[in-house]
């Protein structure tokens, strides 16, 4: 059972022991999920462990014996640990978005820990691990939970877009299919109504989101094959035939990590190496490639010479002219 699973079964028991009359619809919606997924939730409690579950008209769904408690439900060190780890990259992440929701259902996980074991595994997490995502991002808790709502539930929504690119604002309507990280940034890619293709959106790029009525399918998106051909977080453009030389210096660097699942590497004698792979868009790899100065050189395709030469020339104005 994941960590969700358990945090609304714990949920769940909370309100089966509150002195608040509760139907299965009522259970589902406090929870957030549909009456299907609230009636096996309801169906574990009492056919696996045990539950003495009973529904009636005048107490609705209640636990006959308020003395018994899950105890069936028990955590090691090391999972409470790594659920520890998991809620401090996510605040690291993500930010405030999920900060509430993981230490309040962590600190319930912990009350079934001894209390020196549960303060040494806060000490641990707190002074010997150290996350660091680079430069914060301002992501708005609301506009991201009811984003997973949209793309929990296939609803479309409308958004103010702001495109750094442009320093514009949009109004866009779009399916959102898949939230996703991508160099510690968090996107939604989804079906965009105005471009009338898939498109991936920044979330902290988002500045208003209104859940819509309409709901939708997306028969045609095949997640894997979109994000094939993406080389860090650009999507867009024609798959293209890349490749870079690396001197010996640099090339230890590109060796140790898989850049793109396409990638080929011709090592050469003299310790430098040629990366080969296809990617969609060039702006990024421009960027990236711009990153090891000196330590790469471009070879194809011609088009992304040409925008390295460019960059370079308009530098050389701005800093020797």
């Amino acid at each position: 059972m994941s960590f969700p699973q358990i945090e609304r079964l714990l949920q769940l028991d909370e309100l089966l022991r509150s002195k608040q009359k509760h139907t299965q619809p009522s259970l589902a919606q406090a929870l957030e999920v549909s009456d299907r997924t609230i009636r096996n939730y309801l169906d574990f409690l009492r056919d696996r462990l045990n539950a003495p579950l009973e529904n009636n008209r005048q107490k609705g769904w209640h636990y006959t014996d308020p003395d018994w408690r899950l105890q069936s439900i028990s955590l090691t060190q090391g999972e409470l640990f790594a659920l520890t780890l998991g809620a401090r990259m996510l605040e690291a992440y993500s930010q405030s978005a999920y900060v509430k929701e993981l230490e309040s259902g962590i600190q319930r996980l912990a009350q079934r820990l001894p209390d020196q074991t549960w303060y040494d595994l806060q000490q641990l997490v707190n002074e010997q691990v150290l996350f660091r995502a680079g430069a914060e991002i301002d992501l708005d808790p609301k506009v991201w939970h009811n984003l997973e709502t949209a793309c929990r539930q296939k609803r479309s929504v409308k958004i103010n877009y702001y495109t750094a690119g442009r320093n514009a604002h949009s109004e866009r309507i779009i399916d959102p299919y898949i939230i996703h990280f991508s160099r510690s940034n968090p996107y939604v890619t989804g079906y965009c109504h105005k471009r009338k293709e898939p498109r991936w959106f920044r979330v902290d790029r988002i500045k208003s989101l209104e859940l819509l009525k309409e709901t939708f399918e997306a028969p045609d998106f095949d997640r894997e094959a979109h994000f094939a051909d993406v080389f860090q977080h650009e999507a867009g453009g024609i798959p293209t035939a890349i490749s870079i030389w690396f001197d010996a210096i640099t090339a230890p660097y590109i060796r140790e990590r898989r850049w793109h699942p396409s990638q080929q590497i011709e090592e050469h004698k003299d310790g430098s190496l040629t990366l080969n792979f296809v990617a969609r868009g060039l702006q990024e790899v421009k960027r990236w490639v711009l990153y090891y100065g000196k330590g790469a050189i471009i070879k194809s395709p011609p088009e992304l010479v040409e925008m390295i030469e460019e960059d370079i020339s308009v530098m050389n104005q701005q800093y020797f002219s």
